[in-house]
């Protein structure tokens, strides 16, 4: 395993500053944190298939009862795609502003 795979654990705020300066690295977290992602998202399709065919083989017409699953897990896959896809990089300025605040 690279040294690269090894590091994808530690958050932004955890690393030092070479690390995430580092263009090279920086890209491999990023791509590593997609396909983390892409991970998460079949098997959160999969589960949630398994689950309704559970649901209709055994208690079709009652209550969906998988609702809860999709929905709970989709919250953390929401906020997993928005850290992935929606979040700006950490910059040499964002940085220096928040040294600044103290």
């Amino acid at each position: 395993m690279s040294d690269y795979s090894e590091s994808s654990d530690i958050s932004d705020d955890e690393m030092p500053k070479e690390y995430i300066s580092d263009p090279r690295r920086a890209a491999v977290k990023r791509i590593e944190a997609r396909r983390g992602f892409q991970t998460h998202l079949v098997a959160y399709i999969a589960v949630n298939i398994l689950l309704t065919g559970i649901w209709a083989v055994s208690s079709s017409g009652s209550f969906f009862w998988p609702i809860f699953v999709m929905l709970g897990w989709g919250v953390g896959l929401v906020m997993n795609a928005w850290t992935v896809y929606g979040r700006k990089p950490i910059t040499d300025a964002d940085i220096e502003r928040e040294m600044d605040r103290g």
